[in-house]
């Protein structure tokens, strides 16, 4: 990472630096989005999350605690917003989730995948929230368990709870 430390463009920001805030949301709305699609199948209400989530952030800047990563927090206010959308939003068909491109030379091979890869996010979809938002944040966005914790406001043990009932869920929906 290039620059000043996140702790300390947050501190700046705290004190309404309006330039550190744009280095910290150009370092982590990438990711951000990223995790905020995964989570609600839909382009326009991430980025919608997403930037309601940085709008919140530099609102409640002073409130920021340097124990907590910056990163960390920012994925726990969107993951709760996503939460909160999920909640209000009417479902919505499968084919709204778009598909994961794949570059298997041959057809039948990317129409199993995609097949596969559809109901896996079919699956995840039916998951309750925390468990979904645990599988996310821990397979496919790579975080630690403690991280995850932090996020989802719970322990280590309890996201070790969430993962082990999302993966048998999970097992079992793909079983059928």
């Amino acid at each position: 990472m290039d620059g000043p430390a996140d702790h300390d463009l947050m501190a700046r920001a705290a004190q309404g630096d309006e330039r550190a805030f744009r280095v910290l949301a150009q370092r982590h709305a990438a990711r951000a989005l990223a995790l905020a699609r995964r989570m609600l199948g839909s382009e326009a209400l991430a980025e919608e999350m997403v930037q309601d989530a940085l709008l919140r952030v530099w609102i409640n800047a002073p409130r920021w605690r340097p124990e907590a990563e910056f990163r960390t927090w920012l994925y726990r206010v969107v993951v709760n917003l996503c939460l909160n959308a999920k909640r209000r939003a009417a479902e919505l068909p499968l084919d709204a989730a778009g598909h994961v491109a794949d570059a298997a030379p041959s057809a039948d091979v990317q129409l199993e995948t995609r097949e596969r890869d559809r109901h896996l996010a079919a699956a995840i979809d039916r998951l309750p929230a925390r468990q979904r938002a645990a599988i996310v944040l821990t397979y496919q966005e790579g975080l630690g368990n403690a991280d995850v914790a932090a996020v989802l406001d719970t322990s280590v043990s309890g996201v070790e709870t969430l993962l082990v009932r999302a993966k048998r869920a999970l097992r079992s929906a793909l079983a059928e």
